[in-house]
């Protein structure tokens, strides 16, 4: 048996890149999965948007390991679609234990270059999507009864300031600061609500040229390989330029599990100890 056999949790950004390897890994320790993305690309950034394709090929992975989908396309800024597809995943799948917030994106500028669109899609998203995910899935965990997990996913962005995003570093404050409330609201019903604040996480959020150009403006075309240099000196203690989606997904997991019964309100770093780099 997994560590969340006869579970179901729900993964909002899971049709690639981390959501997908979070709805995989709680499927292969036995939750069913309700997964949900956009599949489309948000207008304000410049890298390929999710697909629907790719957002059935997660299901394809989770029903390998034997566990049910429940497949949504839907947008983490409406908070009546997302109400739908707790109650359509809910009633299909039968109940609902752990809450996974994790769409986001990622564009860059000055904070006085930003566009007035960049700021609010951003907030919209990464900030607003994410309190819209728990306003539609807690009142499921306080009627059931049972507890839950809530896991918002933020960044070492989320305790610390980066130049040339500051949208984005605002957002992932924002979404610690949920966490941290939402802990204390909801304890009298066993719902824990936990933040994760990975280092950089090679996805296509980052794997892209305008990444290459933040990381590396003394270059006129800078390549991966050049983006993957500048990241092992600037990000990290550990020598390794970013972290893969699973080594996040393994910490989901855990805070899904008993085996974190207790522990609720806290951001954790799973950073290569970028937030103690000095």
């Amino acid at each position: 048996m997994g560590q969340l056999e006869g579970k179901v949790a729900l993964v909002t950004g899971a049709a690639r890149g981390q959501g997908r390897s979070h709805a995989i890994r709680l499927a292969e320790e036995g939750a069913d999965v309700i997964i949900v993305d956009l599949c489309a690309k948000p207008a304000t950034t410049k890298y390929r948007g999710a697909t629907e394709d790719e957002l059935q090929e997660t299901a394809r992975h989770i029903e390998k390991f034997g566990q049910r989908a429940h497949v949504a396309v839907a947008d983490v800024r409406s908070l009546s679609q997302l109400q739908d597809v707790v109650a359509e995943g809910v009633a299909k799948l039968g109940r609902l234990d752990t809450v996974v917030a994790n769409a986001g994106i990622f564009s860059s500028a000055p904070l006085h270059e930003l566009s007035e669109e960049q700021w609010d899609e951003m907030v919209d998203i990464n900030l607003s999507g994410v309190w819209k995910t728990m306003r539609a899935t807690v009142p499921h965990l306080i009627e059931q009864g049972e507890g839950g997990s809530i896991v918002l996913i933020s960044s070492t962005g989320g305790l610390q300031g980066f130049p040339n995003f500051a949208h984005y570093v605002a957002a992932k404050h924002g979404v610690t600061g949920l966490a941290r409330t939402a802990a204390n609201e909801l304890g009298a019903h066993r719902i824990r609500c936990n933040s994760i604040h990975p280092t950089s996480v090679l996805t296509d959020m980052i794997d892209n040229e305008d990444m290459y150009r933040l990381f590396r403006p003394d270059l006129e075309t800078p390549t991966h390989e050049d983006f993957r240099e500048a990241c092992e000196t600037a990000m990290n203690v550990l020598p390794i330029p970013w972290i893969e989606p699973v080594d996040v997904s393994n910490a989901v997991v855990w805070l899904a599990s008993d085996a974190a019964r207790y522990v609720t309100g806290i951001a954790m770093p799973v950073d290569a100890g970028a937030l103690n780099k000095v």
